[in-house]
This record gives C-alpha cells, sequence and structure tokens, in this order.
C-alpha cells in the first residue's frame, strides 16, 4: 500500500466519527508544531476502558513514513474499531516526563514547547 492511500484509509476512518467501541485515538507528537516524530496510537475496548498504547517514533516526519502509516492501518483492522479518532495537530513534545527528563521540569531538547499548551500552541499565561 502506498502513502496516498494509506493516509486516505485513516482519513476516511476518522470522518465517519464516532460510531462506538471498540475505539483507535491516534495523536502525533513532535519537536515542534510542523514536524511529527512520534504517534501513539491507543486502543480502547470499551467505554471508560484502560487504553492500550503502540508507540512508533522516526527520526524525520513519521506521517510521511509508510511503514507506520501502513502499521496503523493494520492497527486499526485487526482491532476491529468501530471508531477512529484523530488529532488534527501535533500536540506535544514526543520527549515523556519522568522517562526522558525529570518530573515537572521543562523538555530541554524541546524549546518550541516551553510555555505553550500543547493542544493549541498558543503562549500560555
Amino acid at each position: 500500500m502506498n502513502l496516498e492511500k494509506s493516509k486516505k484509509r485513516i482519513s476516511k476512518k476518522v470522518k465517519k466519527g464516532f460510531q462506538g467501541y471498540p475505539m483507535i485515538t491516534i495523536a502525533y507528537y513532535g519537536p515542534n508544531d510542523k514536524l511529527a516524530t512520534k504517534v501513539a496510537v491507543g486502543f480502547i475496548a470499551e467505554e471508560d476502558g484502560e487504553a492500550q498504547m503502540e508507540r512508533f517514533s522516526t527520526e524525520g516526519d513519521i506521517r510521511e513514513d509508510i511503514t507506520v502509516q501502513s502499521a496503523i492501518i493494520k492497527i486499526i483492522e485487526s482491532s476491529g474499531a468501530k471508531s477512529v479518532s484523530l488529532m488534527d495537530r501535533i500536540i506535544g513534545c514526543p520527549h515523556e516526563e519522568g522517562i526522558d527528563y525529570p518530573e515537572g521540569e521543562e523538555c530541554p531538547a524541546c524549546e518550541f514547547w516551553h510555555g505553550r499548551d500543547r493542544f493549541t500552541g498558543k503562549y500560555i499565561q
């Protein structure tokens, strides 16, 4: 499957909106709001259920990586997901607090996100 077909298949699932559970969530992360280097794909079997996560990372833009996009399609299909949710923007730093840098601090590698709301990308006052 080529990259554009993978993106289109994901987009079609997202456009259907919430159709019930099981559900897949897709969120992209990156060092700034233009470059996504990590994707988290969550599977939620039922309402209020615990999400099972699969994460992928690349050096380049992960949204343009055919291997990762094909893997997302396979996760959607094999899970029997009725709904697919995709964040419409990069929602923060790809590094994890408490794992990649100390709890309560800002990521030293991703200065773009310092003082910004991760969902809007705007500075927090």
